[in-house]
């Protein structure tokens, strides 16, 4: 296995815990951050559990034939995390790895550059296979992840323990031996600059601040006979929509954006892109707007933003956006937007007692008009 040396990569040093690094994994490890992804750890967790991990914790680490590494400073020697392998199991050629980065540390990129220095170690010890898991509440991990060239795999339905004996779901990705080095490619970027604007309005990403306006939002009773069922969420639902927003973002599977009025900045609705049918290139459109920012081309100028950045920025070659027959003002907003009509497609959709009726409308790249 992995010999107990350390790793430099030019970015971060990896090397045993020490005991004068105590006060720092006592400092780091009691932040809220890391208590809410690290439920096992104590809390408080106090010098005194830190000095117990450094004599006793580390050292199991290594015997049970994983590893745990302190992450410091190239030059000053400063803790800056800790990385460490674990679920080692030589038959299979596999293990699990797992970081954590002190609040002193964060945005500098030391996980990803201590989890790629630990997983190109493992390689170069004889393991095919490193796993990652992280929870979906967790997008500053994902990025991590996607940076140290773990691809995603899919969802593990309740495959932690919570506080207060509650399971949790884990995102799985991993990265092989034989994989290409190097960030694994964005389907789904990242807005440029952080928004879109046309000047009138603002898309940016959701964020779990916004739950209190998507609750309200999508509980509008004609909203909700817009959606698909056409069930309103609780405050639960929508506060777990909004804090899993950005990681759904991350792995490629749907972008949530707030329509914002661009001179005030307050939320007027939102539009989503969903990304369902990657093998053909086709993703979907959906979007809702409180009663006060309709009338006014919000929406219209939301999708026409949405389409433009799919189309420049992605693998996305169609968009495709649906409507209730009934809704004839969802069908002049896509009109206007420069969607064609396609189709009328019979009870494609759930509805609460029968199945409802959609047309369908689509854009191609083609369509758009010049900015």
């Amino acid at each position: 296995m992995i010999k107990q040396e350390p790793i430099e990569n030019g970015t971060v040093r990896l090397r045993a815990y020490r005991e004068d690094d105590a006060d720092d994994v006592a400092a780091a490890c009691d932040d809220p951050l890391v208590h809410r992804f690290l439920p096992d750890l104590p809390d408080p967790y106090t010098r005194a559990d830190a000095l117990g991990w450094i004599r006793e914790g580390a050292p199991a680490a290594w015997t049970a034939g994983g590893a745990a590494y302190a992450v410091v400073d190239v030059t000053s020697d400063r803790l800056l995390g800790g990385v460490g392998l674990g679920r080692v199991e030589p038959d299979r050629g596999k293990a699990e790895i797992g970081y954590w980065t002190a609040p002193w540390a964060r945005g500098r990129g030391v996980a990803s550059s201590a989890a790629t220095a630990l997983s190109d170690a493992a390689f170069a010890a004889g393991l095919s296979r490193v796993e990652l898991l992280a929870e979906m509440e967790n997008p500053a991990s994902l990025r991590v992840a996607l940076r140290a060239g773990f691809g995603y795999e899919g969802l593990r339905r309740g495959a932690a323990a919570a506080r207060g004996g509650a399971r949790r779901d884990l995102l799985a990705f991993a990265r092989l031996s034989t994989d290409a080095t190097g960030p694994i490619p964005r389907t789904l970027p990242d807005l440029p600059g952080g928004a879109l604007t046309d000047g009138v309005v603002t898309l940016r990403p959701m964020a779990p601040t916004d739950a209190e306006f998507l609750h309200t939002l999508l509980n509008l009773p004609d909203v909700v006979a817009t959606m698909v069922p056409p069930v309103a969420p609780d405050r639960v639902e929508a506060e777990l929509r909004c804090a899993r927003a950005e990681s759904r973002w991350l792995i490629g599977e749907r972008v949530d954006l707030v329509i914002c009025d661009a001179t005030t900045g307050a939320p007027a609705g939102d539009i989503g892109l969903y990304y369902q049918e990657q093998g053909t290139q086709q993703a979907m459109i959906g979007y809702s707007l409180l009663p006060a920012y309709r009338r006014r081309g919000f929406t219209t100028r939301a999708a026409v933003l949405v389409a433009r950045w799919a189309f420049a920025e992605t693998g996305i070659k169609r968009l495709i956006a649906g409507t209730n027959p009934d809704n004839v003002g969802s069908q002049r907003v896509l009109e206007r937007a420069g969607f064609t009509r396609e189709g009328y497609q019979r009870s494609r959709l759930p509805g609460v007692t029968t199945r409802i009726d959609d047309i369908l409308f689509a854009i191609l790249p083609s369509d758009l008009a010049t900015p």
